[in-house]
């Protein structure tokens, strides 16, 4: 069975840090990708970042670029988003997810209907 599990948010000051943790099991990790949405509350769930751990390429959104990154560590099948200069549009929910498929992440970052497995995902309050 497919599980991911989403960690490490927290309420943080504007121009604070957080890094998110993604804990999977039951696929092989290093074959696919692993991609991070967030959803705010009445908007519509974006992408954020992706990995592919095929060959390492990854992805962000605009809206994040230069300010997070987006790592994995095979050997505890375990994704992390480091988010730095956060900023009070960055609150959401993260949501880490994948999918057992090679599409994800190959050319961008894919859309919400490409990832078939998410975790419960993790809250992010940046405070102004």
């Amino acid at each position: 069975e497919v599980q991911l599990q989403a960690s490490g948010g927290g309420l943080v000051q504007t121009g604070g840090s957080l890094r998110l943790s993604c804990t999977t099991s039951g696929f092989t990790f290093d074959g696919y990708a692993i991609g991070w949405f967030r959803q705010a509350p009445g908007k519509e769930r974006e992408g954020v970042s992706c990995i592919n751990n095929r060959d390492g390429s990854t992805y962000y959104a605009d809206s994040v670029q230069d300010r997070v990154t987006i790592s994995s560590d095979k050997r505890m099948n375990t994704a992390y988003l480091e988010m730095n200069d956060l900023k009070p549009e960055d609150s959401a929910i993260y949501y880490c997810a994948t999918d057992v498929a090679p599409w994800p992440c190959l050319h961008g970052l894919g859309t919400v209907a490409e990832y078939d497995y998410w975790g419960q995902g993790t809250l992010v309050t940046v405070s102004s």
